[in-house]
Formats: structure tokens, C-alpha cells, sequence
């Protein structure tokens, strides 16, 4: 079978373009095309040198320890923080020879294009391959992967948006050879300008990317508020709560409006409306963006108001297509 490509690459986000074709100003618009969360852990007070100096190995220590305690790493896997998921998503093709990796479509499109960079031939289908790539839970889907068809020699399990259910981890594989487990940090604590990301692996895998990434790849600042929002496990439960709330107001809203659910995450929702674009163009209109897909007519996804923000969308959606 020829190489899958479904799609161009394409993100969220874009307001400038909406403002340029929309009008309005960048805080009069409501932004629901991304799956990030609109309540943002809040910034703690950085010491000084987090500024100044350059970040020591105590910072990085603080940081990764915090994350093995959340994630529940194994023993003995390695953990390794990165200017983001993007910066560790470019360089998984780079951890066996170019070959074949099956990535089911529709996901995430970055994974896709960082191995066709890389030489390897991408497919979506479950023939054999030498490498696979799951985004767990899927975006946009919001499918949960079963780990035991993770059997190829190289799987990289992206979990950027597995927070929200932290029982659903497959963080327990990352102990095995050739599996490498990715975390966002930008998600789930709705902090995505800190920049930064996790690799859980086996110490030689994490050794590789280390020397890749080079010295220094964190900033002072992004560690400190990494180590002390992965440390508060009393938000993250909170906030929990308040995600599976909001998404199934958001799904009520949306159905009373004549869509149909099709997927999803508590941080974001997709649904079936018929003629995306028709829906896509009438919230903008009221200064709401959404997210459409290049390989789908019919799919809208949404992610989260702000606590502040349900009526701009309640109003928007009042006489929708």
C-alpha cells in the first residue's frame, strides 16, 4: 500500500488570520481550536536566578523527580524535559533507521511529518512495520490505544492529553526496549507558552536525546513552574472535575444545536455537524474560532471556554447553521 497522506500540516490556533478575515480584536475572540485548558495552573513566584542564571542540575533533579512522581514512572526508566512535546516529537524518527511506521489516521499530523523527514515510509494501516506511533488518547478521536497491539520494535506513545485520565497511562511500557512514552506539559496545566515536554524511556534511549537536545534545553523559569505544577496533585484533581464538567455542558450545548458527538477528551470535543465549514464560518462570525480538518467535511472540534466566556458561545450557537 502506498504511503498514507490524509492530510497537509496543519494546527490549531490561526486567530490572526481570523481577526484579518473576521475583524474584531485578538480579546474579543473566543479561541476553542485548540485542547488546551482555559484555566491555567497558576505561576508560582520565581526565584531570581531563574532568570539569571543558567538552570543547574538541582532544578532539572526537582523537576523530573516530580514528574516520576505523578506519571508513577517504573524504576530505573529514564525521564528527560524538553522545550516542548513539538522538540521531542521531531526527534523520535531519529531513534531507529528509516523504515516503515504505522500511524493510525486521523491523529496528530506532526508525527507523520517528522518521519517522512526523516526518509521512513508512513502508513495507516496494521500491516507490520518497524515503528508505531500512537497519540493516547488520540486527538481528535479521543480513542484509548490496547497496548498489547503496540508490538512493533520502536512505539512512541504520545500521552499529551492523557492527564485527564491518568488511570489510562501506558507509562508502565516505557520500561520496555525501544518503547519511548511522550508527555505535554502545555495541556493539561493550559500553560503551552512555557514550552515544555517529557520522553519516559530506558536510560540509553533518554542518554540519545539528551545528547541531541544538547545542554540546557529547559529554561530556569519553565522548570520551576513545571516542578511546582506537577508537584500540586490537589489541582490536578480539581481540575479534573472541572474538565468533565465543562465538556458535558459543552456537549449540551452543541447537541441542542443539531450536532452529533463523534470523539473526544475532556479538553476538547468533536463533533459531527453536517458541513464543518458552514459551522466553522458561522461561530467566526461571532468571534468564535473552531478547529476543521483538512481530510474531513463533516468534523467541528471545540476545545474549552473559559469559566468567563460560556455566554459568547451560548449566544453564538443560538441560531446555528
Amino acid at each position: 500500500m502506498p504511503d498514507a497522506d490524509h492530510t497537509q500540516r496543519d494546527h490549531g490556533g490561526g486567530i490572526d488570520a481570523a481577526i484579518a478575515a473576521y475583524g474584531g480584536t485578538r480579546a474579543g475572540w473566543l479561541d476553542l481550536s485548540t485542547g488546551i485548558n482555559p484555566v491555567p495552573y497558576p505561576l508560582p513566584d520565581l526565584p531570581a536566578d531563574a532568570w539569571t542564571a543558567l538552570p543547574d542540575a538541582a532544578a532539572q533533579h526537582r523537576l523530573t523527580e516530580a514528574a516520576r512522581q505523578l506519571w508513577r514512572v517504573p524504576a530505573g526508566t529514564g525521564i528527560l524535559a524538553a522545550p516542548g512535546a513539538s522538540a521531542l516529537i521531531a526527534q523520535m524518527p531519529r531513534l531507529a533507521p528509516p523504515g516503515r511506521v504505522h500511524i493510525p489516521h486521523p491523529t496528530y499530523n506532526e508525527h507523520a511529518a517528522a518521519f517522512r523527514g526523516h526518509g521512513w515510509s508512513v502508513t495507516d494501516t496494521g500491516e507490520r512495520s518497524d515503528a508505531q506511533v500512537v497519540v493516547h488518547p488520540n486527538n481528535p478521536t479521543g480513542a484509548w490505544h490496547d497496548p498489547e497491539a503496540l508490538n512493533a520494535p520502536l512505539v512512541v506513545i504520545d500521552e499529551s492529553f492523557a492527564d485527564v485520565s491518568p488511570d489510562k497511562s501506558l507509562v508502565a511500557l516505557a520500561e520496555r526496549p525501544g518503547r519511548v512514552v511522550l508527555k505535554s506539559f502545555g495541556k493539561f496545566w493550559g500553560l503551552a507558552g512555557v514550552r515544555l515536554g517529557f520522553a519516559i524511556a530506558a536510560p540509553d534511549t533518554i542518554a540519545r536525546l539528551a545528547d541531541w537536545l544538547g545542554p540546557w534545553p529547559v529554561s530556569g523559569p519553565a522548570l520551576s513552574i513545571g516542578a511546582a505544577a506537577l508537584s500540586d496533585a490537589a489541582w490536578a484533581r480539581n481540575t479534573r472535575d472541572r474538565l468533565n464538567e465543562d465538556a458535558a455542558r459543552l456537549d449540551a450545548l452543541m447537541l441542542r444545536a443539531g450536532a452529533r458527538l463523534a470523539g473526544g477528551t475532556s479538553l476538547f470535543r468533536l463533533y459531527d455537524v453536517g458541513d464543518a465549514a458552514r459551522w466553522q464560518d458561522h461561530l467566526a462570525r461571532a468571534h468564535v474560532w473552531s478547529r476543521v480538518f483538512p481530510y474531513s467535511k463533516t468534523r467541528l472540534r471545540l476545545g474549552l471556554p473559559h469559566p468567563d466566556r460560556w455566554g459568547q458561545l451560548e449566544s453564538a450557537l443560538r441560531d446555528a447553521p
